[in-house]
This record gives C-alpha cells, sequence and structure tokens, in this order.
C-alpha cells in the first residue's frame, strides 16, 4: 500500500465511539512509555477540542519541539489529515510549507508527521502530537497508541 493510501486509511479506521480526558491522558502516557522502552525522545500533547489536556517531555527535548507541536496541531486542525499525510500529500506537488503558493504561514503550520486527528465518528474532536525524532517515527508512535487505545475501547463495550 503506497503511503498516501496507509495515511487515509488510518484517518478513516482510527476512530472512536468516545473519547474523553481519560482517553486523552491515557494515550500520552502510552507515547511516552513507547518512547521510553525504545530509548527515544519524545514530547508528546494531546488536545481536546482547544484544551491542552496531557502533555509529557521526556529528557533531550525543549521547547523548540512545544513549538512543532503547535505548528503541527495547526496543520491537522486546518486540512482535517494528520501532518505526515499532509506533508507527504503535499510534497508529490512538490510543495512545501514554507511555499507561499499555499497560502499558509509557514510560523504557523509545519508539514511535518507526528500530529494525528482524534474522530468521534467522523467529527474531529482532538488532535495527538509528538515531537523529538523523525517525522514518521513520530506519526508512527501516535498512530500506535490510538490504535492500542481503540483496541482496548473495543474490548471493553
Amino acid at each position: 500500500m503506497a503511503d498516501l493510501e496507509l495515511f487515509a486509511e488510518q484517518e478513516q479506521r482510527i476512530r472512536f465511539t468516545s473519547f474523553a480526558h481519560e482517553d486523552a491522558l491515557a494515550v500520552g502516557a502510552h507515547v511516552v512509555e513507547l518512547a521510553r522502552s525504545r530509548s527515544q525522545t519524545i514530547a508528546v500533547s494531546v488536545w481536546l477540542g482547544e484544551q491542552l489536556v496531557y502533555h509529557g517531555a521526556l529528557p533531550g527535548t525543549c521547547a523548540d519541539n512545544d513549538g512543532w507541536m503547535a505548528r503541527k496541531v495547526a496543520t491537522v486542525r486546518r486540512y482535517d489529515k494528520s501532518s505526515q499525510h499532509v506533508m507527504e500529500l503535499f510534497g508529490s506537488f512538490g510543495v512545501t510549507a514554507a511555499d507561499h503558493r499555499m497560502g499558509v504561514d509557514p510560523l504557523r503550520y509545519a508539514y511535518n508527521g507526528g500530529a494525528f486527528p482524534i474522530r468521534i465518528g467522523a467529527t474531529q474532536v482532538g488532535v495527538i502530537v509528538a515531537s523529538g525524532v523523525s517525522d514518521r517515527v513520530e506519526h508512527d508512535l501516535v498512530v500506535e497508541a490510538l490504535e492500542a487505545h481503540l483496541s482496548l475501547q473495543k474490548e471493553n463495550q
């Protein structure tokens, strides 16, 4: 499966029937746990609407990671796709966030992987984002944590 198809499939499949503060806390903590177990330096945030519900940062991260995360979250909110999907999609057309043809401010948006929409059904209710390693590793970490939580949620229904 090509990457663009994979990202679209992930976004279609990873949808919750409910997602509240406790879910945000659990998923954020799971990303930190996964990163620690792999000796990865990571910062992670989980937003529900406009509220920052979870933020964790392992040693080796800094305020720059927070800035990257804010810009990736803005990208997910604007395009309603994972930031990795947006990066790959626009990259396939030779467009970057710094390319003014897209009409976006590169200081506000980042076309980099690591942010993923949290959806209840088709509605985006939040965003999870990671920063500290490579774009694809960040994307895969948040997807892995979301998939695990979705699986657990389905088992408990």
